[in-house]
């Protein structure tokens, strides 16, 4: 009897299938993902990685060779900063210089005060310990460098302005500007050194003293050119005269006592004539430089041409 296709026969067992079968297709590539892990140290269990692996450079830090060549770069940056001190040393004494800088802003407020309003002030003498000025935070009269090379780079910025005013700025001329000032200053003070030196005059003046009376006029020159960019040449040339006069009154009321030292019951020194000339010498370079340096940025405002349109 034939049986139809479609009815299946109740004593025919499906078959089961391979284990192919129930595993599905097979992969085109291995998995190799754990690989990589197991290899490292690190499974899915928490394994560590070896140091230094997870960032770039990690081998040339644990390399021997290279930490032996930064320690030797090390102790060559040490000898070379060794070196240049003991260059340093020749010229200047680095604890001099730190001596003029031991400066606080009590200081700096009360030295700008009298280097503008010296009429005022009646006690110019310095106080001394062993032998040795103190230190200029805890004596107004000390001369310091604080402030001249403050007053050096404000002269600077403000000359800037005054260029960029008449429409003559560029970091070109800013930088002749800065070269110039600092050029005249050290044919200054040489030609002050040379004068001594000629005349044979020797005073307690040292030659830091000297770069830091010298430097005081910067601040009169600050003054001459904010009054010129507020009020004209008016303001300028009136400020110029204030300014001239009391950094004269101020350098003769101090340097007096350092140049010419002896004094009598009366008041007045009785020093010889050369230290005299010297003293006036050095004060009235002053006013010299701060006119030279001063009045070639005082031109008139020029404004800037407008863009035309088209």
């Amino acid at each position: 009897m034939d049986v139809p296709q479609h009815v299946r026969h109740p004593a025919q067992k499906r078959k089961p299938k391979g284990r192919m079968q129930q595993a599905g297709p097979a992969p085109l590539f291995d998995d190799t993902s754990n690989t990589g892990e197991m290899a490292g140290g690190g499974g899915m269990y928490g394994g560590q990685p070896p140091p230094n692996q997870g960032y770039a450079g990690g081998q040339f830090i644990n390399d021997p060779m290279a930490s032996m060549a930064m320690q030797y770069g090390a102790s060559l940056a040490d000898h070379g900063k060794d070196v240049m001190e003991k260059q340093v040393e020749r010229f200047v004494s680095v604890s001099n210089l730190k001596y003029y800088f031991a400066v606080d802003t009590s200081y700096v407020g009360r030295k700008l005060i009298i280097l503008l309003f010296p009429f005022g002030h009646t006690d110019w003498s310095i106080q001394y310990n062993q032998e040795e000025p103190v230190a200029p935070r805890y004596e107004i009269n000390a001369p310091d460098l604080y402030i001249p090379v403050m007053a050096f780079v404000t002269y600077i910025l403000l000359a800037g302005v005054c260029l960029g005013r008449q429409n003559r700025f560029s970091p070109e001329m800013l930088g002749m500007q800065a070269s110039s000032a600092m050029v005249w200053f050290i044919i200054e003070v040489l030609a002050i050194l040379l004068t001594m030196y000629i005349t044979n005059i020797h005073t307690a003046l040292r030659k830091l003293d000297l770069i830091a009376f010298c430097g005081y006029k910067y601040v009169g020159m600050i003054v001459c050119l904010l009054a010129n960019i507020l009020f004209s040449s008016g303001g300028y040339h009136l400020s110029v005269l204030y300014t001239s006069v009391a950094i004269v009154f101020f350098l003769i009321r101090n340097l007096k006592l350092i140049i010419l030292p002896e004094t009598s019951d009366d008041g007045f020194s009785h020093g010889s004539k050369r230290r005299m000339y010297i003293l006036l010498f050095i004060s009235a370079l002053q006013p010299i430089f701060l006119y030279w340096l001063t009045y070639h940025l005082t031109g008139t405002f020029v404004p800037q041409k407008t863009a035309q349109s088209f």
